[in-house]
C-alpha cells in the first residue's frame, strides 16, 4: 500500500564515518510527485537549526528514459551536485517528478568530506530512499501477464 500525502516517511540513520552524526530523511509521496528532504545532525548540534541546502526538481524524460531532466530551484554550492544526482536517480527509479532538498554536511566525517566519504554517504542515502520508496517503484513498473508486458 502506498503512503498517502498526509503520511510522510521519516527515518534517521548514521552518517558513514561520521562521529555521532545522523542523516535525517523525510519523504512525502503524493499522487503526482515525491518530496524529499535530507539533512545531517551532529549530537552536539541537535538543538541548532540546519542550514538551507540546495533544492532540485527532477522529472523523467519520456524521450530519453535513461537521463532524467533536472532544474535547480535553490542553489547552495556545497550541496548542489549531491542533490542533483539524488533527484535524478529517484526520478528515474520512481518514474515520477521529484523535489529534493538537501543540507547534508560531511564536515563531521573522519577526513572532513573526501570524495570517498561523500560517495559512501550518497550510496547510503540512495539505498534507504529506494527501500522506503519500494511500493512507488513497484507501482510504476509495468505488470507482466503470461510473459507479455503491459501498462498499469
Amino acid at each position: 500500500m502506498e503512503p498517502s500525502a498526509s503520511d510522510p516517511i521519516q527515518v534517521s540513520f548514521p552518517l558513514p564515518r561520521g562521529m555521532d552524526t545522523k542523516i535525517h530523511m523525510r519523504v512525502t509521496v503524493q499522487s503526482k510527485a515525491i518530496l524529499m528532504f535530507v539533512t545531517t545532525v551532529a549530537a552536539e548540534d541537535s538543538d541548532k537549526p540546519a542550514p538551507m541546502g540546495s533544492f532540485v526538481y527532477a522529472l523523467p524524460d519520456r524521450y530519453n528514459p535513461t537521463q532524467p531532466l533536472s532544474t535547480t530551484l535553490y542553489s547552495s554550492e556545497a550541496t548542489l551536485e549531491f542533490t542533483t544526482r539524488l533527484a535524478k536517480i529517484l526520478a528515474k527509479k520512481t518514474n515520477r517528478p521529484v523535489y529534493v532538498g538537501n543540507s547534508i554536511s560531511l564536515a563531521s566525517t573522519g577526513l572532513g568530506g573526501t570524495v570517498e566519504e561523500e560517495m559512501e554517504a550518497f550510496k547510503q542515502v540512495v539505498a534507504v530512499a529506494l527501500d522506503k520508496l519500494r511500493p512507488v517503484i513497484q507501482a510504476s513498473q509495468p505488470t507482466q501477464l503470461n510473459g507479455v508486458k503491459g501498462d498499469n
